[in-house]
């Protein structure tokens, strides 16, 4: 009988090991998800439009767009990939389909969806295309129409792009005049925007602060490319520390039941004047000035005569230009951007 205890007792503790084991597993399965998210869903403007926009509207779908990638126009505001591309590539994940193709590629809506439109703001600008508030009016017709399931926006992050064509129209129509107001309106209406796109369910929203908007080339063009427009930049910090108090404030309501579900601030200011200021760092060697221009002050990038004859002229490299026309990056740019936001650990707090 002594032997057959010292036989068992092996065997219990092994047993009791195991059980101890299995019980750790099943702890830290249930303090973090075995799955990270699987859809991505984008609201705002052309630094996150991958093609919304009609072929026959925008320049976006003209020569020389796309030459990087995928190769010919394809109605992204770039030379190739822009920040929606690299966020889904973060996340493992296929670029959402914009929205505009939806029937067409039913079998890409397994990836989320993008809806944001070049031009647009949270509030109308002078592009008449639908603003924030519609775009999230689509999402919202689409899970009633059963397109995306509860479960579809559990396992979801929303990336809301705010680079600042409301402030664009505003000073065309008012100057500076009343613009600290304007400027607090529209970060009140960004985080009214964020609050209702998760109220739709989704449980990680990510929403860029805005980049500086004073080092782009239609600003820095004044200066023939060599300095930032430091008024400009001065309005762009005050939208960012507002929209950092007010998105501090979401997450402070956060509630212990949904502790995954977080809003999280994108600083493209300061990795967009990291990149600026470090250039070689990111092998870019024409920082300011744009890569593909108009002939003159009347053509931009993309632009014809009536002969069809091209009125615009391209860089040697577009892998060395930060900037691609006279508002957005390079694909070069928005790789440079996103490795800089990933040794910022500004990235990890959009998985779950």
């Amino acid at each position: 009988m002594m032997n057959s205890h010292k036989q068992l007792f092996p065997l219990f503790s092994l047993f009791l090991v195991l059980y101890l084991l299995g019980q750790r597993v099943v702890l830290q399965a249930e303090a973090s998800p075995q799955h990270g998210p699987t859809k991505l869903f984008v609201f705002g403007d052309s630094y996150a439009d991958t093609g919304n926009i009609q072929r026959t509207v925008s320049n976006s779908w003209k020569d020389p767009y796309g030459i990087t990638f995928p190769g010919k126009p394809a109605g992204r505001f770039s030379d190739g990939r822009v920040l929606t591309d690299y966020i889904a590539k973060y996340l493992k994940v296929k670029s959402p389909i914009p929205y505009r193709l939806r029937k067409l590629m039913p079998q890409h809506l397994k990836y989320g969806m993008n809806f944001a439109f070049g031009g647009t703001g949270v509030f109308n600008t002078f592009v008449p295309l639908p603003n924030m508030t519609t775009q999230i009016d689509f999402l919202e017709q689409l899970i009633k129409d059963k397109v995306y399931t509860t479960l579809d926006l559990t396992n979801s992050v929303a990336l809301v792009s705010v680079a600042g064509n409301d402030y664009g129209r505003y000073m065309l129509t008012n100057g500076s005049q009343g613009l600290p107001s304007f400027v607090a309106s529209v970060v009140n209406q960004t985080r009214s925007n964020l609050i209702r796109i998760k109220g739709l369910g989704v449980k990680k929203i990510v929403v860029g602060a805005l980049q500086p908007l004073g080092c782009l080339p239609q600003e820095t063009a004044t200066s023939s490319f060599q300095r930032c427009n430091a008024t400009s930049n001065a309005l762009v910090l005050l939208h960012n520390s507002l929209l950092n108090q007010a998105v501090t404030k979401l997450n402070q309501l956060e509630t212990t039941k949904d502790r995954y579900s977080t809003f999280v601030i994108l600083n493209l200011f300061d990795s967009f004047m990291s990149v600026l200021n470090h250039p070689s760092t990111h092998n870019i060697r024409n920082k300011l000035t744009p890569c593909c221009v108009g002939v003159s002050s009347g053509y931009s990038c993309g632009s014809v005569d009536k002969n069809n004859v091209k009125k615009y002229r391209v860089c040697d490299d577009p892998k060395s230009a930060f900037f691609w026309d006279l508002v957005h990056p390079t694909q070069a740019g928005w790789h440079a951007v996103y490795n800089k936001l990933r040794t910022m650990n500004a990235l990890q707090h959009i998985l779950y």
